[in-house]
């Protein structure tokens, strides 16, 4: 990475927890979209983050100078999105009043990209480590967005959210938090954190809305609808997972994180669209916002997919998803 990249003197400017470093960059603009997508990572990280990783720059967090970068960047970002939803968002001809299967409708498309067909049937050990270690789970982080989107509602909604949370804990049993299970799987297989700045830019915009909208109040609907698109498609590429780990013979630890996603997830799904988003769709600009945000995470998604395909294939798709 160039040193002198918007991405690369943000990072400095938070390592030193420096302000006057953070003012510098009052107009500075990303040289392109991929740097634009790590400096955003890395101010969200000073609202999500752990305190261990994030350090003094924790401080910052609501300085003006970063406030301005943030929202420079996230309204970038915002356009990005659109332009990802008319070119790789999903056709549909709903009722914009009806999420709930506006909703079902999205998650139908694309439910089991072939990549994930490729993995069962196909990816040797290295490259199904390869794989997850990009993919990071198929939820990564998605504990701390329940708890966030929760914020503000009431009723039914924020019970199923609270449900939700508390599933994602391990129902209180500290070895079934689905975090810890996911550290199981990755000493097991040996899975590891790339890089930002080894990651493809679709990967970075992929982690990136999640951030977008935990970090945004007025976004909550669009959060709402992404989130519930995560269970709704999760279930089906679990089990695919599932399969290709059994087929190379790895051991249970190895398993049981995506097992346990290939069961639960479906009925999250489900309870999402029953508890969550039925009864927020009585509110016609929160329907069509859910479903907006519905729409933001599988263009994402499906980008992801495409340049994970390709990388994967070391610059052509393997043979299983050429028709991705």
């Amino acid at each position: 990475m160039a040193v002198d990249t918007l991405s690369s003197r943000l990072a400095t400017a938070l390592r030193a927890a420096d302000p006057d470093g953070l003012a510098a960059l009052a107009r500075v603009e990303p040289p392109d979209d991929r740097d634009a997508a790590i400096a955003l990572l890395s101010i969200h990280d000073v609202h999500l983050g752990s305190l261990a990783a994030v350090g003094p720059a924790v401080r910052l967090q609501h300085h003006p100078a970063l406030a301005d970068l943030k929202w420079r960047l996230e309204e970038r970002f915002l356009k990005r999105l659109e332009r990802l939803d008319r070119s790789d968002g999903p056709r549909l001809t709903n009722r914009p009043d009806d999420a709930v299967s506006a909703m079902r409708a999205i998650a139908a498309v694309d439910r089991v990209p072939r990549v994930y067909e490729w993995l069962a049937a196909e990816a040797t050990l290295e490259e199904t480590v390869e794989y997850l270690s990009a993919e990071g789970g198929p939820d990564g982080g998605f504990d701390d967005l329940v708890a966030a989107c929760q914020v503000g509602l009431h009723g039914e909604p924020k019970l199923e959210m609270a449900r939700n949370y508390w599933d994602e804990m391990g129902n209180g049993d500290a070895v079934r938090v689905h975090t810890e299970l996911h550290r199981k799987l990755a000493r097991t297989l040996g899975l590891y954190a790339v890089p930002r700045d080894e990651q493809p830019l679709e990967a970075l915009e992929r982690s990136a809305l999640g951030s977008l909208l935990a970090t945004n109040r007025w976004l909550q609907p669009e959060m709402v609808g992404a989130l519930g698109m995560i269970e709704l498609q999760a279930g089906p590429r679990c089990r695919k997972v599932v399969a290709a780990l059994e087929r190379l013979g790895a051991p249970w630890e190895a398993v049981d994180f995506y097992a346990e996603h290939q069961e639960a997830d479906p009925r999250h799904g489900k309870d999402w669209l029953d508890n969550v988003i039925a009864p927020l769709q009585d509110d016609p600009a929160w329907s069509e916002r859910m479903v907006r945000g519905a729409r933001w995470r599988s263009a994402v998604n499906h980008a992801f997919f495409r340049a994970m395909a390709q990388r994967i294939g070391a610059g052509a798709e393997p043979a299983a998803i050429a028709a991705a």
